[in-house]
């Protein structure tokens, strides 16, 4: 079966960036995509949109949608379990997004029980039907690629994922990610990434894998590995906005992974408050992303009980002031052959 124009037109921009900022609800805001994009990220995905709340234009449903001016363009995720709404929201996030929006991709992994009990998220691959029509509706009035996020199953015992797939295709998705876990297991567990290569092996459409990627090296050796044309990094960007780069680099042209020192970190925990100051509402989030970029420093975990009682944009950034200072004098001393120097909290 001959690809269609959207799927060769992902197969491009895969060989070009096989590395994906995958979909992350609670993450993957303005800020956060345009630290990614800054050092390397190319397609960059929305946190996950309900077309329920698009339908009743819901403005804090669209301020997920909305690309920042900075941003050139975003795949824009949805979930429900409304075909028409699909198609609605399809129409609507076209109308708004314009000529930025790269692709629709359809969310069928999400295994959050308030999506699951909805008969949204991984839910509809128990109703293989619906999950057609919802594709169908969406693809019949999308002028972009529409793509689907699916799990290896439900329950472990289903592994439905290359039948799923091939349905998928068959529905008009130009290209299907695939995580290697069941729903029931949430999280936890390994991923499987043979399901990947067996969805690989059912499709002609180009597949994106999965699960349990957590550094450059392991994003460049699962595309390695593994049947997939492209490798979405879930968790592999907490506190760390280089790895997209740095996986092309290390996957296309053999160059090592650099580490970063404490200060560079620092400066791009500034520049991430600083996007987040500018382009979203509260600074609330700023708490959690703080933290993983002190993962590994001096006095790490006394400083992230500093970092959550923090609220507004000159706290952190104060803060973070206070952090270098203390790196620096704690890395000095272990450079001359001393130790640590006490918290200056404990000092």
């Amino acid at each position: 079966m001959a690809l269609s124009e959207y799927s060769t037109r992902l197969l491009g921009a895969y060989a070009e960036q096989p590395f994906l900022m995958a979909p992350m609800a609670g993450v993957t805001d303005p800020a956060y995509r345009i630290m990614c994009r800054r050092r390397g990220a190319h397609l960059a995905y929305s946190e996950m949109v309900s077309v329920a709340g698009l339908a009743y234009a819901s403005n804090k449903t669209w301020r997920l949608v909305l690309p920042a001016d900075e941003e050139q363009q975003i795949c824009v995720q949805l979930f429900g379990s409304k075909p028409d709404q699909f198609a609605s929201a399809v129409a609507a996030v076209e109308e708004r997004v314009g000529d930025r929006l790269s692709l629709i991709d359809i969310n069928m992994a999400c295994p959050a029980r308030k999506v699951v009990t909805k008969g949204e998220g991984s839910a509809l691959m128990r109703t293989p039907e619906l999950a057609e029509q919802i594709v169908e509706a969406a693809v019949g009035a999308a002028h972009v690629p529409v793509t689907v996020k699916i799990r290896k199953g439900f329950y472990a015992e289903d592994r439905n994922a290359a039948t799923f797939a091939q349905m998928l295709e068959g529905a008009g998705a130009a290209a299907v990610a695939v995580h290697g876990r069941c729903a029931t297991q949430l999280y936890t567990g390994q991923a499987d990434w043979s399901v990947v290569d067996e969805v690989a092996d059912a499709v002609e459409i180009p597949v994106i894998g999965s699960g349990d990627v957590f550094s450059a090296e392991d994003a460049a050796e699962r595309l390695r590995s593994s049947g997939a044309s492209a490798v979405f990094i879930a968790r592999g960007i907490y506190g760390n906005p280089w790895v997209f780069g740095d996986a092309r680099a290390l996957a296309l042209d053999g160059t090592p992974v650099p580490v970063r020192s404490s200060v560079e970190r620092l400066g791009a925990l500034r520049e991430h408050l600083t996007l987040t100051h500018e382009l979203l509402p509260l600074m609330s989030r700023a708490r959690t992303y703080a933290s993983w970029y002190l993962k590994g420093m001096p006095h790490a975990a006394a400083w992230r009980a500093q970092v959550v009682r923090c609220s507004t944009y000159e706290e952190f950034m104060a803060l973070v002031d206070d952090i270098e200072r203390d790196v620096v004098a704690c890395e000095a001393a272990l450079a001359a052959g001393e130790s640590v120097p006490a918290h200056p909290l404990e000092a």
